[in-house]
């Protein structure tokens, strides 16, 4: 955690690896709240980790700051280990999550994995909400994902921004990959935060940090470069996809990875946009490469592995 960061009283983070978010916990005497609950093959990690910081309390709420893998696998888990448990959701793919619709939610499309849930009530961007005692504020943050929220709380200046703002950069900008304009949204999301002012933000991925004036300059100059080069941003895209897959299964034989591209809709749908005069596969090739040479994977003859 930045040393500047301190968070305050009631407030914990978890700092997950990459494959999982990060959990935050919000507890007070009489009441305990999660913050996103990490990808499902380590839901057993997460249920670990609550209950050595739960104590003998139970878990009261779960909170989704978007509906992505990593930051919803583990709902499953946690709403079977604790059912009576309230589950809240952004609004804007509730229709898809009763009934189950894994595609509209992305895990087909993206090639990942989430078991299915259910959720009691939608936070709504502009309202209020009181957890553990406190009021945090909603406030919507499109662009990473259009139906995304982040939670402030304005006596501390906490900013819980997901995906919205790391402390270098940002999440992957989805809708742009689909050809639906969304830079400009993440702007606007950087501009809310900046209007907001926190002192202390604990993004999705990461350790908490202050210095946020800094971390909005790095990311509006990443914003910058991925708006005049559409394709730069995909090619990064595909290499997040890429690399999670491996995150996932640590090593995998590259017979096996080409097999999983071929069936990943997300990956065509980016070659076939931006990539178009490659065909898939060497196009993959040159990504699996990339990631060797940036030490974010290893290959040994036939066979991939996470590094």
């Amino acid at each position: 955690m930045d040393a500047d960061a301190i968070l305050p009283s009631g407030v914990t983070l978890l700092e997950r690896g990459w494959l999982s978010s990060n959990n935050i916990l919000l507890q007070d005497k009489n009441q305990s709240v999660l913050v996103d609950s990490g990808y499902c093959t380590h839901a057993a990690q997460t249920l670990l980790l609550l209950e050595q910081h739960l104590g003998d309390q139970v878990l009261d709420q779960l909170i989704n700051t978007h509906l992505h893998s990593d930051h919803c696998g583990g709902n499953a888990a946690l709403q079977q280990r604790y059912p009576s448990m309230t589950t809240r959701i952004p609004p804007g793919q509730s229709a898809h999550v009763v009934p189950w619709e894994a595609a509209a939610l992305s895990y087909k499309t993206t090639g990942q994995e989430c078991p299915p849930f259910c959720f009691n009530a939608v936070l709504e961007p502009g309202r209020e909400l009181e957890l553990a005692d406190v009021l945090w504020q909603v406030h919507a943050a499109p662009g990473h994902d259009p139906h995304a929220v982040m939670l402030f709380e304005p006596r501390s200046r906490t900013l819980i921004s997901g995906d919205a703002l790391w402390e270098k950069g940002f999440g992957v900008v989805f809708p742009e990959l689909e050809g639906m304009s969304a830079f400009d949204q993440v702007g606007a999301t950087l501009d809310v935060i900046q209007t907001l002012e926190p002192r202390i933000v604990i993004p999705g991925h990461g350790r908490a940090f202050a210095g946020v004036g800094a971390s909005l300059t790095w990311a509006r100059k990443r914003l910058e470069g991925f708006a005049s080069n559409p394709s730069k941003h995909a090619q990064y895209a595909a290499k997040v996809l890429l690399k999670f897959k491996l995150l996932e299964v640590q090593r995998i034989r590259m017979d096996g990875m080409l097999g999983w591209c071929r069936s990943t809709p997300y990956l065509g749908l980016v070659q076939q946009r931006y990539f178009s005069e490659m065909a898939l596969e060497p196009w993959i090739e040159t990504l699996i490469l990339d990631l060797v040479r940036s030490g974010s994977a290893t290959r040994d003859g036939g066979v991939v592995s996470n590094a």
